[in-house]
């Protein structure tokens, strides 16, 4: 076990392979040509690196057409990626300078498939105050309340529930270093605030914008002020 930890742990630290991960936690799939070109490397140099993170298991790829498309082999991976953020020094992350770009991603971005940043941990903070999900040490549950409650968004947990992934559970979030919620249920919260366009993504970054609208319902449903 230790040793395949530090392979992996040496796989990821180099400065290309890095920034390949990074990327892809924007939750899409994205060529080669596309990662070299965030990673600022060759095509011959990221394609070496992108081999050696499919050898490893870290990530997948899917041809579409004449197209290769590169995505993280399983959610939790990405997980692990944006947890390894909360290892940075608060000190560091109050010497970034350039706030026009980390402001938006602090209060609203996706954590890969959910929402995090401020907006998320008050989302879950309210839906915690709600009886709508519980907490009990490092879990997160569904309460009766909450089944009910996403039901009315048309979300059915029951269905969630029998994938083969995690449905319920905490993440840190490495801005806020306070919980927001993953697991299958925020990805479908997610995906229900975007069809109704209480959210929108932004282009190029992860930061996502909560609209007038959404503004409105996450007052009224939850006392979220965002």
């Amino acid at each position: 076990m230790k040793e395949h930890f530090k392979q992996t742990a040496a796989l990821i630290a180099e400065p290309v392979r890095a920034t390949v991960l990074w990327t892809l936690l924007d939750g899409k799939s994205f060529t080669a040509s596309e990662l070299a070109i965030a990673a600022d490397t060759s095509a011959s140099n990221i394609s070496m690196h992108l081999s050696k993170l499919l050898n490893a298991g870290l990530l997948k790829a899917e041809n579409h057409g004449r197209h290769r498309y590169y995505s993280f082999a399983r959610k939790e991976i990405a997980y692990a990626v944006e947890a390894l953020n909360t290892l940075i020094p608060s000190s560091s992350k109050k010497m970034m300078h350039d706030d026009d770009i980390i402001a938006p991603v602090r209060q609203c971005r996706t954590c890969y498939d959910h929402l995090a940043g401020k907006t998320g941990v008050a989302i879950t903070d309210a839906l915690l105050k709600q009886r709508i999900i519980a907490a009990d040490d490092n879990y997160f549950g569904l309460t009766v309340k909450g089944k009910k409650w996403f039901l009315e968004w048309d979300i059915d947990t029951d269905a969630l529930q029998q994938q083969r992934r995690s449905f319920l559970r905490p993440c840190l979030d490495w801005s806020e270093r306070r919980y927001h919620m993953a697991g299958s249920l925020a990805a479908a919260l997610l995906d229900k605030m975007l069809l109704q366009d209480w959210v929108r993504r932004t282009k190029n970054s992860r930061a996502v914008v909560v609209t007038a609208k959404g503004q409105k319902n996450l007052y009224d449903r939850l006392k979220v002020v965002a």
